[in-house]
C-alpha cells in the first residue's frame, strides 16, 4: 500500500537532505517527493508517497517527528484529502494519428502545449489513478519523453 505523508518543515538549507537521509539510512523507499513553500515563507510543505505497511508508516512518522526542522507530520492516506499530479508527455504523432491523440487528450481535459512535425506535447493534471489511466492509453502511440511532478496533497477541510 502507498501512504501519503505531508510534513510541514522549516524552510532552511539542509532540511530536505536530512529527511531524505533518514529514509535512505533505514532502507525505506520514497516513491514521490514534492517540496514547496507554504503561505508562511519560513515553512515548506513536503508531500511524500511511500510504499509499506502500517509498521513502516509508524516508524517513518516517529522518525520524522524527531527531527528538529519538522514542525508537523500528517498521514493523509486514511483521511479525506485532495491530490493532484502534473505530467508532461511528448507523444509520437504522425499525421494519421494526430487527431486520435488530440481527441484522447480532450477526453481527459488535457492540454496540448507543444506541436512539432512528428509529435505532440501534452500537459495533464489529475489524481494519481487518472494520470496512470491517461498514460496507459497513450502508450500505443509511443511516448517519446515523460516528466511527472510527483503527488501533492492537502487534507480536506471540515
Amino acid at each position: 500500500m502507498n501512504h501519503i505523508i505531508n510534513a510541514t518543515v522549516e524552510n532552511q538549507p539542509g532540511v530536505l537532505s536530512r529527511i531524505v537521509g533518514l529514509f535512505s539510512g533505514r532502507g525505506y523507499n520514497i516513491e514521490t517527493l514534492n517540496v514547496g513553500p507554504c503561505a508562511d515563507p519560513m515553512l515548506s510543505r513536503m508531500t511524500l508517497t511511500l510504499p509499506g505497511d502500517e509498521k513502516v508508516l509508524e516508524q517513518v512518522t516517529k522518525q520524522l517527528n524527531k527531527l528538529v526542522d519538522v514542525i508537523r507530520v500528517n498521514d493523509l492516506t486514511a483521511v479525506g484529502h485532495l491530490e493532484r499530479e502534473l505530467v508532461l508527455v511528448e507523444v509520437a504523432a504522425p499525421k494519421g494519428k494526430r487527431s486520435e491523440i488530440m481527441e484522447l487528450a480532450a477526453l481527459f481535459k488535457a492540454e496540448i502545449i507543444g506541436v512539432r512535425e512528428n509529435s505532440l506535447t501534452i500537459q495533464f493534471v489529475g489524481t494519481r489513478n487518472l494520470v496512470e489511466d491517461f498514460l496507459k492509453l497513450l502508450r500505443p502511440y509511443t511516448i517519446m519523453d515523460l516528466a511527472r511532478s510527483g503527488l501533492i496533497a492537502v487534507a480536506r477541510g471540515e
